[in-house]
């Protein structure tokens, strides 16, 4: 598929570079048999390779911005966040990580339903793609929180911190995120201008024109 060299290459080397650091930890981690952080920095390793998995089995390639902020957000969450300590070092990190999360998630449900748009001739109003991007990024926050829930019970760790408090203020900077990704979409779909947005559909499309052929 045609793609920006340049970009190619930047992407892939920020990308081989955070994962020289996972295979670095898990190295230090075996030397000091710390078998729980090998194991977990392993499994990071390999999500790190979601966005190759998800090419590959469905035959959609997604822009690079996107593949780039996947990966980052995989391993600032997990590495960084969780066994590097970053959410109690930084009281920031995870409202950044929430908030950035959020909108590439509405921005994925958007794209989710504009496929189907033009795919399948859905005859829909604007509004209820706009709707439906704020959901499904709402919906995917909520179950990373049934996630960090079941993890401090089954497993003892403390990734919500503050419990009830933390779950909530992730969820209100998620519907926040969710709902700029929205709105943006909406002016997006009105014909208005949307420089970012726009260029992401366009890579899109680009990339993956038998989605949109008429």
């Amino acid at each position: 598929m045609p793609k920006q060299p340049t970009l190619d290459k930047v992407q892939a080397f920020l990308a081989n570079i955070l994962r020289l650091t996972l295979v670095i930890a898990v190295a230090i981690g075996v030397l000091n048999q710390r078998w729980l952080l090998v194991f977990s920095t392993s499994l990071i390793l390999i999500l790190t390779y979601l966005p190759y998995f998800i090419e590959k089995r469905y035959k959609l390639y997604l822009p690079i911005e996107f593949e780039s902020v996947i990966i980052l957000f995989i391993y600032a969450s997990l590495f960084l966040g969780e066994i590097r300590s970053y959410y109690t070092k930084f009281w920031w990190w995870d409202i950044v990580l929430h908030a950035s999360s959020s909108i590439a998630i509405g921005f994925a449900g958007f794209l989710i339903l504009y496929v189907l748009y033009y795919k399948y001739r859905i005859d829909s109003k604007p509004i209820w793609l706009v709707i439906f991007a704020f959901c499904f990024g709402l919906a995917i926050g909520s179950l990373w929180e049934i996630f960090e829930f079941s993890m401090d019970h089954l497993a003892g760790t403390s990734m919500q911190k503050s419990g009830l408090r933390d779950t909530m203020a992730d969820l209100i900077v998620d519907a926040i995120g969710s709902g700029l990704t929205s709105s943006i979409g909406y002016f997006y779909l009105q014909g208005r201008k949307a420089p970012v947005f726009s260029r992401l559909l366009k890579n899109f499309k680009a990339e993956n024109p038998e989605y949109f052929k008429t």
